[in-house]
């Protein structure tokens, strides 16, 4: 059984840009525990799939409550090696791949190219707005709906695998 998507979450290093809603880590972190609590009273296991790096703090937090109380809950990130962190080739490549219709290719610009963790720091305390005038890490203007198709396909596979292997570590995060 699959649930309907959460659309929001912890996504304070974007709110200098406009249209950004977040959350928070507290209030992400609480939602997930009441979902995890309801959807458990009825399901032997849960999982929950993340797709965006503020969120690892309240599902890490959240699902490892959750397994203190006795809950088989455990959650994985869709990722795939080599990827660029934000808006970039990876994330605009699978969009054309899924929903091609929400890509608009005439306002793509490169941003910030540098790996993740030389940006982190300078992103923890400034945002994003710290690292990338535009919000942008990566080239989108290099994406492909043909790599996004095969990226797509890693991202599934690499959940999946995780899934089925369920060995969660201590904050219940499927390796």
């Amino acid at each position: 059984m699959v649930a309907p998507p959460i659309c929001y979450g912890a996504s304070g290093e974007h709110e200098s840009f406009s249209g950004t809603v977040s959350i928070g880590t507290a209030a992400l972190r609480l939602l997930l525990v009441e979902f995890g609590r309801s959807a458990a009273s009825w399901a032997k296991r849960l999982v929950f799939v993340n797709g965006h790096g503020g969120n690892v703090e309240a599902l890490a937090a959240a699902t490892a409550l959750l397994r203190y109380e006795g809950r088989d809950v455990g959650w994985c990130s869709c990722c795939v090696e080599n990827a660029d962190a934000h808006a970039g080739h990876t994330e605009t490549s699978v969009l054309l791949h899924i929903s091609p219709e929400i890509v608009r290719p005439e306002e793509m610009i490169a941003g910030n190219r540098a790996p993740l963790a030389e940006l982190l720091p300078a992103m923890r305390s400034g945002g994003m707005a710290a690292v990338s005038d535009v919000g942008v890490l990566g080239d989108p203007t290099t994406a492909t709906a043909t790599d996004g198709e095969r990226l797509f396909a890693e991202m599934v596979d690499g959940c999946v695998r995780r899934i089925v292997r369920w060995k969660p570590d201590r904050d219940g995060m499927l390796t």
